[in-house]
């Protein structure tokens, strides 16, 4: 088994420190243990795991005879996981965030944005206020170049959380996305306002906040707190954006609004490519032409079970 990330003993403090009765211990970690041995045997690492792949776990446990409510216990009990993996710093989002099973949590599709929509959601963001003090203006100046490679370029949180300062190419204008078992390598275009400010960045606050961190690193984000997990960082962008806009749920909804709004305009093989998918069909779930399509997406990416 996946012995290094499944972290069985440190998830067992864990739950004791969240207030779980032995019982209710019992069953996260007999829930949790048959969840990784199938991941295991399908070969997919628990750290790099996608809403997708629930789906395709949940679909299994139902060919299993289980129940609904099994099933929400199930997702529970996993949720609960990442939640901890999340604590670990091994991952930086919740796979089952958005998990619904029927009869007991309803899938709800986000929103989308059109391009002026998501460029009024950057421009409100730069011109919002600063709080005072130097790491409020440090963390503004960050979190912008941050919302402006979500909106422009639609990059995931996770590779956003791994790019390298070498992998923003200013004299051409573009910046390099490394791939991942579930995403292809892309360079993609910046617009001419973001090479001024990831100049700026680079040259300037980003080093500011080195020294006012004491850190050292490549990478191209950090926190301007003490700790190095990126999750906490895209927290606090989220809660700013939500409260600028209700309408905003998760980052993720700016990507696939992103995605949306590349389908409508270029080709779906041009669109996969500037997203990072593997495979059209990933590109094919954004595509969205009448209310019966839409339906069968529902359908076909967030079954109810």
């Amino acid at each position: 088994m996946q012995t290094d990330i499944y972290k069985a003993a440190i998830f067992d403090e864990y739950l004791i420190l969240k207030g779980f009765s032995v019982k209710t211990q019992q069953s996260f970690r007999h829930t949790v243990k048959r969840y990784a041995q199938w991941a295991e045997d399908e070969n997919i690492e628990l750290v790099n795991i996608a809403y997708n792949d629930i789906v395709a776990y949940l679909n299994y446990c139902k060919k299993k005879g289980n129940k609904q409510r099994t099933l929400q216990i199930i997702v529970g009990s996993i949720k609960h996981y990442y939640n901890f993996l999340m604590n670990e710093n091994e991952v930086i989002d919740n796979p089952c965030t958005n998990v619904g099973i029927q009869g007991i949590k309803r899938k709800i599709l986000y929103e989308t944005f059109s391009p002026e929509q998501l460029e009024n959601t950057y421009k409100i963001f730069a011109e919002s206020p600063v709080s005072k003090g130097v790491g409020s203006a440090l963390t503004k100046k960050r979190n912008k170049i941050l919302l402006g490679l979500i909106i422009y370029q639609g990059i995931r949180t996770e590779e956003l959380a791994k790019l390298k300062v070498s992998d923003v190419k200013l004299r051409e204008g573009k910046i390099f996305i490394a791939g991942s078992r579930r995403s292809n390598e892309r360079e993609m275009p910046l617009e001419a306002h973001q090479l001024y400010d990831l100049m700026d960045y680079i040259n300037e606050t980003r080093k500011m906040i080195l020294i006012l961190t004491e850190k050292e690193t490549d990478h191209l984000f950090t926190s301007i707190g003490s700790g190095k997990g990126f999750s906490n960082l895209m927290s606090k962008l989220q809660q700013q954006l939500k409260k600028q806009n209700p309408k905003i749920k998760e980052i993720k909804q700016l990507r696939a609004s992103v995605i949306t709004n590349w389908l409508k305009t270029l080709n779906i093989r041009k669109a996969q490519y500037l997203a990072g998918h593997r495979f059209i069909s990933s590109t094919e779930a954004y595509k969205v032409n009448n209310m019966d399509e839409l339906k069968e997406d529902v359908n076909k990416y967030h079954p109810d079970f």
